[in-house]
């Protein structure tokens, strides 16, 4: 690296590779007068499943379970729905700006493709969750401040 010139286009490559590899959205390193920031734009793809014949499986004969067991487990074994917005990645979700403002969506309100409808904190850096579509949100799974996985549901937009 020539002193008259500070920047690493070695580094950038480096650190493009660790983001590109990992769950990162965004790097930045700072040595002395250089501070060098590299990000990237994620986007939630939302795939319908479609269910191909199959054999049933042999039936196992089990305890039958207790309505909140039954609940969780249609909960999670159900196909996400097809307008669901998914998290891009882990993290905590935030429904408004801030404390004291109002939540960026309800259900019902109507949104266009863009819009901001949820934060998803990570790593200390807010990730603006925008509507993939345009339509009206018909539900919102996740309340202020709740921990989010990698590919769940956080609202749906029909």
């Amino acid at each position: 690296m020539a002193k008259d010139n500070p920047f690493d286009p070695d580094l950038v490559r480096e650190l493009a590779t660790l983001i590109a590899d990992t769950d990162l959205t965004e790097i930045e390193v700072e040595k002395g007068d250089l501070r060098i920031r590299v990000a990237r734009t994620v986007t939630a793809a939302v795939t319908v499943p479609v269910s191909a014949p199959s054999v049933a499986p042999p039936p196992v004969i089990a305890p039958p379970p207790s309505v909140a067991d039954a609940a969780a487990a249609a909960a999670k074994a159900s196909a996400p729905h097809p307008g669901a917005v998914l998290s891009p990645m882990v993290g905590t979700a935030y429904r408004k700006p801030s404390p004291d403002a109002k939540a960026f969506v309800e259900v019902g309100s109507k949104v266009q493709a863009g819009d901001k409808v949820l934060l998803v904190e990570a790593m200390k850096t807010f990730n603006e969750i925008v509507a993939p579509r345009a339509g009206t949100v018909t539900a919102i799974y996740v309340e202020d401040g709740t921990p989010v996985e990698y590919g769940e549901p956080l609202l749906v937009i029909e």
